[in-house]
């Protein structure tokens, strides 16, 4: 009888990728950096970012998930932030690569020290951490059908800025009773958070980023 694997992990690099669009005004800008959901890709999240109102004036950043695979046609590179395997490492390397991407940011960008995290899904649970522990103080959180992550939950206190939690009444992933949990759980830790209920599903909708332009105003 053969005995049982020993599990070995180890530090390996890889690409990260993100998108930045300038706005045409003079800086300083606020900087707002969204993370997609699973199987998405950070092209399609930066045209949602583009959609919300007053967007125009800010510098916009979408980042790339690190784990990249082809969707089902096969033709398109889609990206996920984490599985179950090795998930506290995956964290940690997240927001290691989330705290670079901010950096690089502010470092060849005339930037203002105004910075929202937004998040959508899978992405929505990578905004919360991000706010939480990327290192950059933030002013605000944007997060659309997409729970706080576990890790975030079992903390002693959440320190997180002014939040907006979004979710469509026929959204069946984020169920009304993880939204009614979240928002509870953020309230209360002090957090000042505005919950936001509208009709559509697991999406972004009109309704949807009028309510996150509100947010990123009242960050100015």
């Amino acid at each position: 009888m053969t005995s049982d694997p020993i599990v070995k992990t180890l530090n390996a690099q890889t690409q990260g990728r993100y998108l930045v669009r300038l706005p045409n005004t003079a800086g300083p800008y606020p900087l707002l950096v969204g993370f997609h959901g699973y199987g998405e890709t950070a092209d399609s999240h930066l045209r949602q970012l583009e959609r919300i109102p007053g967007t125009a004036a800010w510098l916009l950043a979408a980042v790339q998930a690190l784990h990249w695979f082809y969707d089902r046609t096969h033709q398109h590179v889609v990206a996920s932030w984490m599985t179950k395997l090795c998930r506290e490492r995956a964290i940690a390397d997240n927001l290691r690569y989330v705290k670079q991407v901010v950096t690089e940011i502010r470092d060849h960008h005339n930037t203002s020290d105004r910075l929202v995290y937004a998040g959508f899904s899978q992405g929505a649970s990578m905004a919360y951490r991000a706010a939480s522990g990327a290192g950059h103080s933030s002013n605000g959180l944007i997060a659309l059908g997409g729970d706080i992550p576990p890790e975030l939950r079992e903390a002693e206190t959440l320190n997180l800025p002014p939040t907006l939690v979004g979710r469509g009444v026929s959204d069946e992933w984020f169920t009304q009773e993880r939204h009614d949990a979240d928002v509870a759980l953020l309230a209360s830790n002090g957090v000042t958070v505005e919950a936001f209920v509208f009709g559509g599903g697991h999406e972004w909708t009109d309704e949807f980023r009028a309510a996150a332009g509100g947010l990123l105003r009242s960050c100015l």
